[in-house]
């Protein structure tokens, strides 16, 4: 069974042993008091894995450890996967990143941007130019989620039964028609709003290849990968690998909480948050990335793609804390800017924790995170199943991981 192992002794990659073991015990902690079921952190340098740590449960009832081959929900890091399905039909000249939306999704034909109002007193008028697919893919195109409750439009998107971006019982492409039916919070291409755009970029990932995503997810990207199990859904002989899912209680402490259904194809799709996959199976999506778009002899995408996907894209080339609503506006997000699919930082000085010139990579909301930072040659991911309330561990994992760079 393929699963992710350490390669090589952190000293040898530049690493500090001594740092990493104070990673390991920080992050102990959290599982020694509850905070935390247990959670996998590899840190890899040069494309060799140097510290690999899998600590606690994926299952507390049950007393399941946590282990290398353990499955995650991995939620939002779906996004850059998604975003490299649509740079390979880019590559392949059967779409441009300017193309309008509408020429493969008829619904989005004539966008209304939001003007005033809330509830049925909205106002609104027709957008001054198309959605594009690259306004997609950088959450630029005006979309947003239901859950923000930060502007009217997220009301509309509500009302609509979107709370959780999929009306009950809908598959993708009656998705997409529900969002295309509502108002755009501002004009495309000039403000960004993280959003459900993933899910209208994996419609269009269908429409233009002819396949499910699922499929298309499967056929050009995992198996060329070699990342056996990653997927929109596990078959029975991965079901005992599925860590837990949890929510974070009032108090600090976790409780299990229903997850993704998994266990059998989804009428729904999601190109957004969908997936499922092990360490090993991320890790070798990232190390493509970190290579160029090349991994063990099969390449995906173009040194130039990879390079055009992880350099900053906003208005502007600020940061994301300068666009949208109180979501945005954190301090986590100074000195980040946003690619197509992934975030980029672009001014180190800024940011919350220490982040190198030109590092990318993504979240999940059961907290999971993976970043490139191109500079230190180093790929990084964490995986643990809690969705948050108040927890906050990625600046400290970014800490302690730049702590143990010794050159």
């Amino acid at each position: 069974m393929a699963q992710l192992r350490q390669e090589v002794a952190p000293d040898e990659a530049g690493l500090d042993p001594k740092a990493l073991d104070r990673l390991d015990q920080y992050f102990a902690r959290y599982v020694d008091e509850g905070r935390l079921p247990g959670y996998l952190v590899s840190v890899a340098r040069g494309g060799r894995v140097a510290h690999l740590t899998a600590h606690g449960a994926r299952d507390r009832a049950a007393g399941l450890p946590v282990r290398p081959d353990t499955l995650w929900r991995i939620y939002s890091m779906t996004k850059p996967v998604t975003a490299v399905a649509v740079l390979l039909l880019v590559e392949e000249g059967r779409l441009s990143l300017d193309d309008p939306l509408d020429r493969y999704l008829p619904a989005f034909a004539n966008p209304r941007v939001y003007e005033g109002g809330s509830g049925t007193d909205v106002t609104t008028r027709p957008a001054e130019g198309p959605i594009l697919i690259r306004h997609l893919l950088t959450h630029t195109a005006g979309l947003t989620f239901a859950f923000y409750h930060s502007h009217p439009v997220d009301a509309l998107y509500r009302a609509a039964g979107l709370e959780s971006s999929v009306p009950p019982g809908a598959n993708l492409a009656e998705t997409i028609d529900v969002y295309a039916g509502l108002p755009l919070q501002f004009e495309p291409g000039t403000q960004w709003n993280y959003s459900v755009a993933s899910n209208v970029l994996g419609r269009v990932v269908e429409v233009v290849s002819g396949q499910p995503l699922d499929m298309f997810f499967a056929e050009r990207i995992f198996r060329p990968l070699g990342m056996p199990d990653a997927g929109l859904h596990i078959v029975p002989e991965q079901a005992d690998r599925l860590s837990e899912l949890y929510g974070e209680t009032e108090g600090g402490g976790i409780e299990p909480i229903p997850g993704l259904p998994l266990r059998g194809r989804p009428r729904f799709l999601s190109g957004s948050g969908g997936m499922v996959a092990t360490a090993y199976d991320y890790h070798r999506f990232a190390e493509m990335l970190r290579r160029g778009g090349e991994l063990d002899g099969v390449r995906l995408l173009r040194p130039e793609t990879v390079a055009l996907m992880t350099r900053n894209h906003l208005p502007g080339d600020a940061d994301l804390r300068a666009f949208g609503a109180s979501p945005h506006r954190e301090p986590g997000n100074d000195g980040v800017g946003f690619g197509l699919g992934v975030s980029v930082v672009i001014d180190p000085d800024r940011t919350a924790a220490p982040a190198g010139l030109g590092t990318y990579g993504w979240s999940g909301v059961a907290t999971t995170t993976f970043w490139v930072d191109p500079g230190r040659d180093l790929t990084v991911q964490f995986m643990t199943q809690v969705r948050p309330r108040t927890l906050k561990v990625f600046p400290e994992l970014k800490r302690l991981v730049h702590e143990a760079v010794v050159d």
